[in-house]
Protein backbone atom coordinates (compact mmCIF):
# COMPACT_ATOMS: atom_id res chain seq x y z
CA UNK A 1 0.00 0.00 0.00
CA UNK A 2 1.29 3.45 -0.93
CA UNK A 3 1.66 5.77 2.05
CA UNK A 4 0.07 9.20 2.06
CA UNK A 5 2.25 12.28 2.08
CA UNK A 6 1.54 14.49 5.12
CA UNK A 7 3.23 17.89 5.31
CA UNK A 8 3.25 20.36 8.18
CA UNK A 9 4.22 23.88 7.13
CA UNK A 10 5.86 25.31 10.21
CA UNK A 11 8.67 27.46 11.56
CA UNK A 12 10.98 27.18 14.57
CA UNK A 13 9.53 27.87 18.02
CA UNK A 14 5.91 27.57 16.91
CA UNK A 15 3.89 26.10 19.77
CA UNK A 16 0.82 25.56 17.57
CA UNK A 17 3.02 23.60 15.16
CA UNK A 18 4.24 21.41 18.02
CA UNK A 19 0.63 20.83 19.07
CA UNK A 20 -0.31 19.92 15.49
CA UNK A 21 2.48 17.35 15.31
CA UNK A 22 1.39 15.82 18.63
CA UNK A 23 -2.24 15.67 17.44
CA UNK A 24 -1.19 13.92 14.23
CA UNK A 25 0.91 11.42 16.18
CA UNK A 26 -2.00 10.88 18.62
CA UNK A 27 -4.20 9.84 15.69
CA UNK A 28 -2.41 6.49 15.88
CA UNK A 29 -2.13 5.83 12.16
CA UNK A 30 1.53 6.64 11.46
CA UNK A 31 1.90 3.47 9.38
CA UNK A 32 -0.37 5.09 6.75
CA UNK A 33 1.68 8.20 5.98
CA UNK A 34 5.11 9.77 5.62
CA UNK A 35 5.47 13.01 7.59
CA UNK A 36 7.46 15.97 6.31
CA UNK A 37 7.91 19.19 8.25
CA UNK A 38 8.70 22.20 6.07
CA UNK A 39 10.19 25.35 7.57
CA UNK A 40 8.39 28.21 5.82
CA UNK A 41 11.33 30.51 6.57
CA UNK A 42 13.42 28.49 4.11
CA UNK A 43 11.39 29.71 1.12
CA UNK A 44 10.27 33.32 0.56
CA UNK A 45 7.09 32.22 -1.24
CA UNK A 46 6.07 29.85 1.56
CA UNK A 47 6.81 32.56 4.12
CA UNK A 48 4.64 35.03 2.21
CA UNK A 49 1.82 32.52 1.80
CA UNK A 50 1.73 31.06 5.32
CA UNK A 51 3.33 33.70 7.55
CA UNK A 52 0.21 34.27 9.66
CA UNK A 53 -1.46 30.88 9.20
CA UNK A 54 0.88 28.19 10.52
CA UNK A 55 0.69 25.41 11.03
CA UNK A 56 -0.80 24.36 7.73
CA UNK A 57 -1.23 20.62 7.27
CA UNK A 58 -1.66 18.95 3.90
CA UNK A 59 -2.40 15.36 2.95
CA UNK A 60 -1.32 14.44 -0.58
CA UNK A 61 -1.05 18.19 -1.33
CA UNK A 62 -4.63 18.88 -0.16
CA UNK A 63 -4.83 21.42 2.64
CA UNK A 64 -6.77 19.91 5.55
CA UNK A 65 -5.92 22.10 8.57
CA UNK A 66 -4.76 25.58 9.51
CA UNK A 67 -3.82 26.63 13.04
CA UNK A 68 -5.28 23.65 14.94
CA UNK A 69 -5.36 19.92 14.24
CA UNK A 70 -7.89 17.46 15.66
CA UNK A 71 -6.67 13.83 15.86
CA UNK A 72 -9.95 12.19 14.89
CA UNK A 73 -10.54 14.64 12.04
CA UNK A 74 -6.98 13.97 10.85
CA UNK A 75 -7.76 10.22 10.70
CA UNK A 76 -10.97 10.96 8.78
CA UNK A 77 -9.19 13.25 6.31
CA UNK A 78 -6.43 10.68 5.83
CA UNK A 79 -8.99 7.95 5.06
CA UNK A 80 -10.94 10.23 2.71
CA UNK A 81 -7.88 11.41 0.77
CA UNK A 82 -6.23 8.01 0.43
CA UNK A 83 -9.17 5.80 -0.52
Amino acid sequence: MLKASVTIYSKPDCHLCDEAKRAIEAAGCEELYELEIVNIESDPELLRRYKYDIPVVTINANEVFRHRVDSSKFREALARLTS
